[in-house]
């Protein structure tokens, strides 16, 4: 099965040259229909036209950005070694409201890209 997401210009081309391998998601019903061995297409919001094709090789489900960022590593996940420092799961507080994370959980992808 083939899911679509869209993604802001800079994790989609972090996506792209294969240094962000684990997209952080809401947990909601959209994501609990993703399996292993699945594709994902990413689209660029900022230019539609631009695609890019994902398999899904892990899942990782936790009950909250907090316990996603204590297991997963981050450098992955979108930030880069400057941003290390700095990275806190209350940066996903700009895409997720603090209910929805609670009344749905989080999820990391792992991801590699289709050649």
């Amino acid at each position: 099965m083939t899911h679509t997401m869209k993604l802001m210009p800079s994790p989609f081309n972090m996506i792209r040259s294969g240094t962000k391998t684990i997209e952080l998601r809401l947990y909601d019903s959209k994501r609990q229909k993703i399996q292993i061995g699945d594709n994902i297409l990413f689209t660029n919001i900022d230019n539609p036209l631009e695609t890019i094709e994902v398999k899904v090789v892990d899942l990782y489900i936790f009950n909250s950005f907090k316990a996603l960022y204590s297991e997963l590593p981050l450098s992955e996940c979108g930030y880069t070694e400057k941003d290390l420092k700095t990275a806190s799961p209350h940066d996903m507080d700009k895409y997720y409201t603090k209910e929805d994370q609670e009344k749905y959980g989080v999820i990391g992808i792992k991801i590699s890209l289709q050649k």
